[in-house]
Parts: C-alpha cells; structure tokens; sequence
C-alpha cells in the first residue's frame, strides 16, 4: 500500500515536505481555481523543494484547459522532478461546479486522454480544436524544456463504470474514491473490460488509488465527538454537495445512505441559497467544516465515508481494502490540522504498516 498526501495552496508545500521525511510515497496537487491556488504553480514548488516523493494532480480538470497545455504542464513538472511525476486526471465535480458548470462527459474526457497519452509518448496525435484538426507532437525537445523521456503514469479519475472502464483503456491507474467509486473488486473489473475492448492488458503496476476520509480515533472516543465531526465533516460533505448538485441538475434521487438527512438538507439548501450563489457552498471543500452544515454530519455518515477507529483498526481496514486490489491512499485534511494530522498517521499507521 501507498500512503500520499494533498496539498492545494501554494504556502503548503513545507507540508510536502514535512510527508517526504515521515515515509509518504505520493502527493497529490488538487486542480480549483475558484478556491485554491493554481496546480502548475503549486505542483512546480513542490517538486523543487522535495527528492523523493512522487508529485502529480489529483486531479486536473480537462474543461480548463487544451489537452496539449495539460501534457506540456506535466511534462514540464517532470523536467523538474523526473521519473518521479504523474499525472491524475478527472472531469471535475468541484472544480466545475464551483463555476456553475457541469463535469466533462466521458466521451470528451476520453478524447482529451488520447490527446494527452499520445503527447506524452512522443507521438504526433491528431488535435481538433475550434472545428480545426491538425496532426501535432512536441517539438524543440532538444532544448530540454520539457521532459517525456521518463515515463509519466496517467491515473485517470474515475467514479463510474463508464470512466474506470477508460482508465483501463487509456490509463496506468485509476483514481477513485471509497465508498463512491464502488468496491475495488468493481473499479479492477471495469478498468479490466476497457482495456480488453481495446485489445489490451492492464500493465504490471497499474494502480487503483483512492482518496479516502481518515479518522483516528482517540481512546473510547465516538464517532459523533466533536472533534470528530471537525475532522471529517469539511470532506465528507463534499460529497453530499456533490449529491444535492445532482439533484439539483437532473433530479437524481440520494443512495440509501443520504436519505435521513436528504429532506432537511434539501429544505436547508433552497433556503440558504435564495441570496446567494449555490457555488458557494463549494468554498468549505476540504478546508474547513461550514458551522449551518455540521448538523448534517451524523455517524452513519462518518461510517459510510471514514475508515476509521483506533490506529490497529484503520490498519485491518487498510489490508483488507489491500487485498481487494487498491494500491494507494490518500486523504485531505482540514486546513487547520494538516500538519499534524501529517505527522499523527505517519507515527500511528505508516510506520506500522
């Protein structure tokens, strides 16, 4: 199993850091330009002031920019960290959102990673934009201005059959989420039929990572204490936000696990965003848990979308999650506790581990 870390601004990099010394593998560089500093700026500082830790995007967004721009930003981070860079790629809930549009659809989301895997690999692609297609390949590699000569792994973000399935078709990973992304067992088989339509085997080392929500809990401490719903509660209600912009979009209904709280939070969100933008709520992802919104956060939720418990709990969790096929985890915490948090689950599991 791979531990990584998140970062999103660009005054967190001594965090990255921080993780390259406890025994982190991997960071990830999160892509929201509404609410957090720009990845390629983020990503490049990062890999400047770190040696060993693998530095890639989880994830960057396709509708924000050309495929070709996104090959040369990666190829350029990896001519700062070679061999060492990766690149995660994903249609955008937060991203997008946050500016009243909706994620890419899978079809486009397919073209912009065959664009970008044949850029990668030093082929000429044919690229169409604004109704003009035309063959296209870096060119003046020999100036060293970008690097495509070490390999760079794209994990493609996928939280549906549809979008695994390319994983396996265009991919080196996936990038998914516990519990949305389904059970492992499921991500493994969709990426495995998308490369067989295509006629390939997944490679040795192909990666399902996960971001997952992390709770170490104290000593006869419950899932419903305080600090526990600080904790998690910014993370876990990113993905009820992501479910009420669904509903809001197409009228989907909530899974089973949203439904004690879906009329309140639905009657909540109509109220609260009669005078204001409902992108804002987007502002409290991953930073900081919205006061109006913690009474949502109630323990059924914790144990939906936590691994969680005592340190020897969360490793049993962990192997078990290991032997269904996930290779890697990462979470994100609050923006208050990251540094510790770091340091907490380095000592209490990493080393262990």
């Amino acid at each position: 199993m791979h531990f990584g870390i998140s970062i999103s601004q660009v005054d967190e990099i001594d965090l990255v850091v921080q993780a390259e010394r406890a025994g982190y593998d991997f960071c990830w560089v999160w892509d929201s330009p509404m609410i957090r500093s720009n990845i390629w700026a983020v990503m490049a500082l990062a890999a400047d002031r770190t040696r060993s830790i693998r530095i890639g995007s989880g994830v960057a967004i396709p509708a924000l920019r050309m495929a070709p721009v996104t090959a040369n930003a990666i190829a350029t981070i990896n001519r700062l960290a070679p061999g060492r860079t990766f690149l995660g790629v994903g249609t955008g809930n937060t991203a997008m959102r946050a500016m009243g549009q909706v994620p890419m659809k899978v079809a486009d989301y397919a073209e912009h990673l065959r664009v970008i895997r044949g850029l990668l690999a030093g082929e000429t692609v044919d690229y169409t934009a604004n109704g003009l297609t035309e063959p296209i390949s870096f060119q003046s590699l020999e100036l060293g201005h970008i690097d495509i000569e070490h390999t760079i792994p794209i994990h493609v973000g996928g939280f549906g059959p549809r979008a695994q399935a390319l994983g396996g078709e265009l991919g080196d990973g996936i990038i998914t989420g516990i519990p949305r992304g389904g059970p492992i067992p499921e991500v493994l088989a969709n990426a495995r039929l998308g490369a067989e339509r295509v006629g390939r085997t997944l490679p040795d080392g192909f990666e399902i990572t996960a971001l997952v929500n992390m709770l170490l809990l104290e000593p006869g401490e419950a899932l419903d204490s305080e600090r526990a719903i600080q904790e998690v509660g910014s993370s876990i209600l990113v993905n009820i936000h992501y479910l009420y912009d669904r509903y809001r979009e197409t009228g989907a209904e909530p899974p089973a696990f949203a439904q004690s709280i879906w009329d309140q939070y639905v009657a909540f969100r109509v109220e609260r965003d009669a005078d204001r933008s409902f992108t804002e709520a987007h502002a409290s992802h991953y930073g900081h848990l919205d006061p109006a919104e913690a009474r949502f956060v109630t323990p059924e939720l914790i144990k939906t979308f936590c691994v969680a418990g005592p340190p020897d709990e969360i490793i049993e969790q962990l192997r078990a999650l290991e032997a269904q096929g996930l290779t890697g985890v990462n979470f994100i915490a609050p923006a208050d506790r990251q540094y510790e948090m770091c340091t907490e689950f380095a000592q209490a599991v990493i080393d262990r581990y």
